[in-house]
């Protein structure tokens, strides 16, 4: 069977191109014509890849590389092995980025399914009063509602549908098997397989006589810049808008409820919640599995650690974790605190001859 190769190769680089590429110092500047060809880990490059260090934790494997190039911090520069040529960033995983999107410049442009390129399929359903500005990309078998307007290069994968009205920008993908409805969403911006925006929230009035639906009438406004991970669920409001902001990138299998204001440049990492109404500042991080009860307000830079229960708004710059959430020096401190009882209890629990035994040990 044969091996496939997904991207093309790239064509070679000098280290000169790559520190102009990424504003890295080239230490050794005889090296400037030196070229690399691709990419690699630090543990399997050899001497035609360029590799990056942005964690202590590999450090030992920087020290045994057989990378050609590396770019690394400079607190890091003294432990690259000879002959490995240093570029020094204080931002090296950031520079890695640029590198990779320089040698695979298709990587950063997400395809569908077929991988063409400026292609409406015959097998497509398309409304005849949708506008789809040329160089709109449409699959076999997406589906696209009444007066949907869909801007140039955008790629709309197999399967997915786009309901009446909705309005998508410019050069963004939308994933195979998506769902948009009631929706309005800026350039630039990734929705990966399987996403689905604009379902109704979860809203009733509960009561002894049942649980009365409300309608949702609000909408899901996504702005530039956004990427949200497969299969996550943004709902819409129900009497304004949920809207995520500017830059703000969703990991896989999130859900954020009606009425939610992501700010921008958030980031909320896989099986993480957020329920309805609830508001979150510029620059939050949401860790794994964290959840959010519905109508808090999360201050700007906020961190919140994976698997937290946040039960009350929280001020700008906080760092929580655990569930109840509680700043983090007061959990660690807790956690440190149960480990000693534990010790101390199992201490305790010795038979008295056995401890007899220890201090005669």
């Amino acid at each position: 069977m044969s091996d496939p190769s997904f991207f093309k190769s790239p064509r070679p680089a000098s280290l000169a191109e790559i520190a102009a590429w990424t504003g890295a110092k080239l230490v050794d500047e005889t090296r400037a014509r030196y070229t690399v060809s691709n990419v690699a880990p630090l543990d399997t490059a050899g001497p035609e890849d360029i590799a990056f260090l942005d964690n202590q934790k590999y450090a030992g494997q920087l020290a045994a590389t057989r990378a050609g190039a590396c770019l690394v911090h400079p607190r890091f520069a003294a432990r690259v092995p000879d002959g490995v040529a240093v570029l020094e960033t204080v931002e090296p995983y950031r520079a890695y980025a640029t590198v990779v999107g320089k040698f695979y410049p298709a990587g950063l442009r997400l395809e569908g399914a077929y991988g063409d390129k400026d292609l409406v399929s015959q097998h497509a359903t398309i409304h005849p009063t949708a506008r789809l500005e040329p160089g709109v990309t449409v699959e076999p078998g997406a589906v696209i509602g009444a007066r949907v307007e869909i801007g140039q290069g955008t790629v709309i994968g197999a399967n997915a549908v786009i309901g009446h009205d909705v309005r998508i920008g410019r050069n963004c993908y939308v994933g195979a098997n998506s769902t948009i409805i009631y929706s309005l969403i800026g350039n630039r911006v990734i929705l990966h397989p399987g996403v689905r925006i604009g379902q109704d929230g979860f809203g009733f009035a509960m009561g002894p006589k049942g649980h009365q639906k409300v309608p949702q009438i609000g909408r899901v406004i996504i702005q530039d810049d956004v990427e949200i991970g497969a299969n996550s669920t943004i709902d819409r409001g129900a009497s304004r808008d949920t809207v995520i902001g500017e830059g703000s990138k969703i990991d896989n299998l999130v859900q954020i409820g009606h009425n939610v204001t992501v700010g921008r440049h958030c980031i909320i990492v896989s099986q993480a919640g957020v329920s309805g109404s609830t508001t979150l500042g510029d620059f939050v991080v949401i860790a794994g599995q964290a959840g959010l009860i519905g109508h808090l307000t999360i201050g700007a830079g906020t961190q919140i650690g994976a698997q937290a229960g946040v039960e009350g708004s929280l001020p700008p710059g906080s760092r929580v974790l655990g569930s109840p959430a509680k700043p983090f020096m007061e959990f660690a401190r807790e956690v440190a605190a149960l480990k000693r009882l534990v010790k101390r209890r199992k201490s305790d629990d010795q038979p008295a001859d056995a401890k007899g035994a220890n201090r005669d040990g």
